[in-house]
């Protein structure tokens, strides 16, 4: 057991101000991850900001038929907002696969984001693990690595980030809004999550104090014919082996405009850039898709257990692209 302090925010700057008041602490919302990284010893936050007063859980319509998410909206009521499953049917569908509804009614938007990975050697508290602690090694590289990256790896780490809806997100371009102790800023969300490197336990580029406030998804006609398709283990709420998001624009028989984002292979919520440029002008069909899977996952680097991601991987994006083609989301 260790002690810890809490405080209830009032405000978005009252949040910043008790957080950056001690070094070592932590906003809490639904309390789905921090507090188990707590129980578990990872996390060393010793003072949890209460921010769930905050009037932060609305999902706006925006002028350019986007939207504006809450960052603590919880999921369940995304996923049910008439506005994200009419218009971005993926990142609906994400979230109703992402956890149990018992979860989503308590997880924050937000708080989804900032997850750690499920990383067994990260969570069992005595492994190597350079994100738990820098330097000591990395066990996956040569254990059981079935349910690790093939993307974005490094010598240091090959774990999996876990959110369902963040590839969803990264797919459509979305941008993170948050507000700390130097003002406000908007991040773009593939450069929100942080490949390994040589520094795998810096995961996001916030600053002490930072606080995500909501995550803006531009306009997007292409949203409208997205689908998410997630493989695992089981059919029950399971992490994703492989996921993928996926929307396709068809003019004259040839992919006018492509998005494609997956899960369960990257060291982040990977978009697929190198396949949309190979599919872009190219006919829209099966052996186009083929072709972008295989351009994309040409540069996979897979470990002892986790080579059959790639075949799975290549797979699930052709079977995204052929339903979002034929406009089926399951």
């Amino acid at each position: 057991m260790r002690p810890l302090t809490y405080s209830r925010a009032a405000d978005v700057q009252d949040a910043i101000a008790l957080a950056t008041a001690n070094p070592a602490s932590a906003f809490l919302a639904g309390g789905t991850t921090e507090v188990d990284l707590i129980r578990a010893g990872i996390s060393r936050s010793e003072h949890l900001v209460d921010i769930n007063e905050l009037p932060l859980r609305g999902v706006e319509d925006l002028p350019d038929g986007g939207l504006r998410i809450g960052a603590l909206a919880r999921m369940s009521d995304v996923a049910r907002t008439p506005g994200v499953v009419e218009r971005y049917p993926a990142i609906s569908r994400a979230l109703l696969l992402g956890a149990s509804e018992q979860l989503r009614n308590m997880a924050s938007m937000g708080g989804n984001l900032r997850q750690r990975t499920r990383c067994a050697y990260l969570r069992d508290g005595v492994s190597p693990c350079n994100k738990r602690e820098p330097g000591s090694g990395c066990a996956a590289l040569d254990g059981l690595n079935r349910g690790h990256a093939i993307l974005g790896t490094s010598a240091h780490c090959i774990a999996t980030h876990p959110s369902d809806v963040a590839v969803a997100l990264v797919a459509f371009d979305a941008v993170i809004r948050t507000v700390g102790p130097a003002g406000e800023r908007t991040i773009p969300f593939d450069d929100f999550f942080l490949l390994p490197g040589d520094t795998p336990e810096l995961e996001h580029p916030i600053a002490p104090g930072e606080l995500i406030v909501g995550i803006d998804v531009p306009g997007a006609p292409i949203a409208r014919g997205s689908v998410y398709l997630k493989f695992r283990d089981r059919q029950s709420y399971e992490f994703a082996l492989v996921s993928v998001a996926a929307a396709i624009e068809v003019d004259d028989d040839r992919v006018a405009g492509v998005r494609i984002a997956m899960g369960g292979v990257g060291t982040k919520p990977w978009r697929a850039r190198r396949a949309e440029t190979a599919l872009v002008g190219s006919p829209a069909n099966e052996t186009s898709f083929r072709h972008a899977a295989a351009v994309e996952l040409a540069e996979a680097v897979v470990r002892e257990h986790n080579a059959f991601k790639v075949e799975l991987a290549q797979r699930a994006m052709v079977r995204g692209l052929v339903r979002s083609l034929n406009g089926r989301q399951s």
